[in-house]
């Protein structure tokens, strides 16, 4: 596809022609209404909005005026064709207004049969998913963008959390990075220094914002229905909890997926995964996240993030309530725990006060604008801190890469090891630690204690991880803190399940309808396509569990 052609195919999938059959299924499931010039079919701020497919009339698509900007049109939508955004499927509010310019018919779709329609009918499912796909990457380079505006500095993590949180949920937004020595500039953005970073929803000012703040904001946070029970709650959406999601969904069970954080897990810091099925030429942790994000949504799963799961508790044999940090309860009929593992810190003075303005645990586009092809330390020894190396490498950062052991192929894929031997940007240190940070509000060097100091704007983390189970102390563990599953069940937690006359099913926990997948599970292989793997076949023993 040549770049003269791009913007016309995008076009045409964002204004799909529906066929008479089409046509007539959606007409046939929606709400019609007469509608005058004048008319608003949706507003700004709307949660539940519906999707309008326009019979007679015209509808314009604005941007309502922000404070420091009037309204402007995005486009209009006329006969045949629908209005409505990707955020929909979500249960995201609009961030965009529909207004009738002339007076006509429209058809109102809600969520729920759009869900039902794209259940049902594949190629209408497909025509529309591609239609919002196509709008929102439209959306996230024009003016829409202005409707959700993050300013920090170019130094702060948490500037880079709610950058990383509206990236991995897909959200059209805006981003101004500031730089330390051009703080003279916040006038111009209307902000103090010590209400950094700032979000702008709709031009409104939230104050050293954070994800949690801006997702109740945008309507992302979990609303619970009155007496809901859902068939599936999946607790961490990394790998093994997206597939989960997606498998336990296309089957028919209602399904909610939360995380901490933002979907993706340690995967979506991957900067490239070159082993996966189907991708001879490898791909990058967050495009792979975004493909599977997008797929939950087709099929149903409902995504909230960042939503912490603090608490699992039985309801008698069939239920089970799933508590929130924010006190809101989940009930549920079954639960796959995919909460994977935390980053590990090295024990420094002053670690965490660079976490802020220098340490990561990941290293993807949005780190590596941070280091901004300076000097960096990548420490550890398996292939997580490999391909960081090679991909801060190859993009302008010399590279300092501290292991422990004596020979990079002890716990390093071959292939790589021999990359970074070969790469004369990745000096490796073998045999050393890390003994020391220094900087002024900002990091500025590492003491290695095979090296002294060198410089370095970053030091990127990748010693592995402690499974995330502190909050499941009733299931039973090993003394590493990883669930045991199945067979792996220890003998003496096996007694309580004589009253319902079977032992668990694979990947089933020492409690009954609770399951384990991923990086938490006693056992697992930690790999992107086996986390996949145990998460979709985790779905069928939970089907054999609500069956029993």
């Amino acid at each position: 596809m040549t770049d003269e052609t791009a913007p016309t195919v995008l076009d045409a999938m964002m204004a799909p022609d529906l066929s008479p059959e089409h046509w007539r299924r959606v007409v046939d499931a929606a709400v019609p209404q007469d509608v005058e010039a004048g008319d608003y079919v949706f507003r700004t701020g709307d949660a539940g909005y519906d999707l309008v497919f326009v019979e007679s009339g015209e509808v314009e698509i604005v941007r309502d005026a922000l404070r420091w900007v009037g309204e402007e049109v995005i486009t209009t939508v006329g006969p045949g064709r629908f209005a409505g955004e990707l955020g929909i499927l979500n249960g995201q509010s609009a961030f965009l207004s529909a207004r009738v310019t002339k007076a006509g018919r429209v058809h109102r779709l809600s969520r729920a049969a759009l869900r039902e329609i794209m259940s049902e009918d594949d190629e209408l499912c497909d025509l529309i998913l591609h239609a919002l796909w196509a709008r929102r990457e439209s959306l996230r380079t024009g003016p829409a963008a202005m409707t959700l505006k993050f300013v920090g500095t170019t130094t702060s993590n948490d500037f880079l959390s709610l950058r990383r949180f509206a990236e991995r949920l897909d959200l059209v937004h805006k981003a101004v990075a500031i730089a330390p020595t051009e703080l003279d500039t916040l006038d111009t953005h209307e902000v103090a220094l010590e209400d950094l970073p700032v979000a702008y929803v709709q031009g409104e000012a939230i104050p050293r914002a954070t994800p949690g703040l801006l997702a109740e904001r945008l309507g992302l946070s979990y609303q619970a229905q009155s007496d809901e029970i859902v068939d599936l709650v999946v607790v961490g959406g990394g790998p093994a909890g997206l597939a989960a999601a997606i498998y336990g969904a296309s089957e028919g069970l209602s399904t909610v997926l939360l995380d901490a954080v933002a979907p993706g897990g340690q995967a979506a810091s991957t900067s490239r995964i070159e082993n996966f099925l189907g991708f001879p030429f490898g791909v990058s942790g967050g495009d792979l996240i975004g493909q599977a994000v997008l797929q939950a949504l087709k099929f149903g799963v409902r995504v909230y993030a960042p939503c912490e799961a603090v608490a699992l508790t039985q309801i008698g044999t069939d239920l089970l309530d799933v508590t929130l940090a924010d006190g809101r309860i989940i009930r549920a009929r079954s639960a796959i725990v995919t909460s994977g593992a935390a980053y590990r810190r090295l024990a420094l003075d002053r670690w965490e006060d660079f976490e802020r303005s220098g340490v990561y645990y990941a290293a993807t586009p949005l780190e590596l604008r941070q280091v901004q092809s300076k000097p960096v330390v990548v420490v550890g020894g398996a292939n997580s801190a490999g391909q960081a190396a090679l991909y801060l490498a190859a993009h302008g950062s010399p590279v300092h890469l501290v292991i422990r052991g004596t020979d990079l192929r002890t716990r390093m894929s071959s292939y790589l090891a021999d990359r970074l031997a070969d790469d004369p940007r990745v000096q490796v240190h073998t045999a050393s630690q890390v003994t020391g940070l220094d900087g002024d509000g900002t990091l500025e060097s590492v003491t290695i204690d095979s090296a002294g100091a060198v410089d370095a704007r970053g030091l990127f983390c990748f010693i592995g991880a402690d499974p995330a189970t502190s909050w499941l102390p009733t299931l039973d563990r090993d003394s590493g803190g990883f669930v045991r599953t199945g067979t792996d069940v220890a003998v003496q937690s096996i007694a309580q399940w004589r009253d319902l006359g079977r032992e668990p099913f694979p990947f089933e926990t020492s409690a009954p309808r609770v399951f384990a997948a991923g990086d938490v599970r006693r056992g697992s292989m930690k790999r992107v396509a086996a986390a996949v793997g145990e998460g979709s076949s985790a779905v069928a023993s939970v089907h054999r569990a609500l069956a029993f």
